[in-house]
């Protein structure tokens, strides 16, 4: 009878430090939350001229990286105007990511 209580106590203790491991590993994998870019404008969306106008409050320098639907980058530029040339892309469906100082956003970007 000694035994069962000693092995239960075991397991259980087994568990709370696998638990409490668990918890902390995922805790420390957590990405930081990204910050928002305030005020952000990215148009017109559907581009059909080729050029897309990108502003900010800030409008500050930005650094673009457009990705096709596969993850493909596709394009990586800076832009200190709010205006970004796109006719080198075919029409299609892309991701456009925005980095402005430490703030990053994403947008669908559809290029006809």
């Amino acid at each position: 009878m000694a035994k069962n209580y000693f092995y239960t106590t075991f397991l259980l203790a087994f568990f709370f430090f696998l638990s409490s491991t668990i918890q902390e590993v995922k805790a420390q994998s957590k990405p930081q939350a990204a910050t928002v870019i305030e005020g952000l404008s990215v148009y017109p969306n559907p581009v059909t001229n080729g050029k897309v106008y990108i502003s900010s409050k800030n409008d500050l320098e930005k650094e673009i990286t457009i990705f096709d639907v596969l993850g493909k980058m596709v394009l990586h530029t800076q832009i200190s105007s709010k205006e970004l040339n796109l006719s080198s892309l075919p029409p299609g469906v892309y991701i456009i990511k925005i980095n402005e100082q430490n703030a990053t956003a994403t947008r669908k970007l559809i290029v006809r």
